[in-house]
């Protein structure tokens, strides 16, 4: 007995050392790196249906300077995306008509500098704050309204609901809307409209030049018979003087 524990003590301490040695040369788990930049449309792209919103912020360059603002502003901002549905739905010839710089504004209009929560959204002083706001001395501000079950958005011009978050941590927000918000400043009473105007009827067959022409040329008409009637009666004057010395 006393042999086999000589024997199996120097077996005992080889493995011992081969356990130790193999647990030293495991390499520690990495810790886990920093997260990556916020970007804005692989947020969106991840939603799937925002396709035209997504255009529309490349070709504004929009996007690009939410993705370097949220990343480096401490107040965060909120992003109101409309759904490929949603410009769908606009009249025809709504998009095409605004200049470069309208499109920048809309885009703008759709962008608040600063993060808020949905809580955050039902007890905000309105009107709130866009990027566009400011710009050509307009208010370009969003109302919100609502209850803890719904918050509605309102432009002065389309009312729609605030939809599920695609993303609500600081610093950014990102809400689904059903509806392009269309700004009142852009869009209301004396404003752009959403659609064309339609043509003129040319059933009159009468153009405006020719309207004024006519009424130019009326007075003189009425002058010219003025002056035939003064004619008459001179002549006829004439004759009763001449009828009087016969008689």
């Amino acid at each position: 007995m006393a042999n086999t524990r000589l024997y199996l003590a120097p077996l005992l301490l080889v493995a011992v050392v081969l356990l130790s040695s193999k647990t030293m040369a495991q390499p520690a788990a990495p810790a886990p790196g920093p997260a990556g930049p916020i970007n804005l449309t692989a947020i969106l792209e991840k939603g799937g249906q925002f396709t035209t919103f997504i255009h529309l912020l490349n070709i504004t360059q929009v996007g690009a300077q939410v993705n370097i603002q949220v990343n480096s502003s401490s107040e965060g901002m909120t992003v109101f995306a409309p759904t490929d549905n949603a410009f769908q739905n606009l009249k025809p010839g709504t998009l095409n008509k605004l200049s470069s710089d309208e499109q920048v504004k809309l885009i703008l209009y759709h962008v608040s500098p600063k993060f808020y929560s949905m809580d955050d959204l039902l007890s905000v002083s309105n009107p709130v704050r866009t990027q566009a706001s400011g710009r050509d001395n307009g208010i370009y501000g969003l109302n919100f309204t609502g209850t803890a079950n719904q918050v509605n958005v309102s432009t002065g011009y389309v009312e729609t609901r605030v939809s599920n978050a695609l993303r609500d941590k600081r610093p950014l927000a990102v809400y689904v809307v059903d509806m392009v918000l269309l700004p009142g400043e852009m869009f209301g009473e004396h404003k752009l409209s959403p659609v064309a105007p339609a043509p003129k009827s040319p059933a009159s067959g009468v153009s405006d030049d020719d309207k004024s022409t006519k009424k130019a040329a009326a007075p003189s008409d009425k002058s010219g018979s003025g002056e035939m009637k003064v004619g008459l009666g001179f002549g006829l004057g004439l004759v009763v003087m001449c009828l009087k010395f016969l008689f």
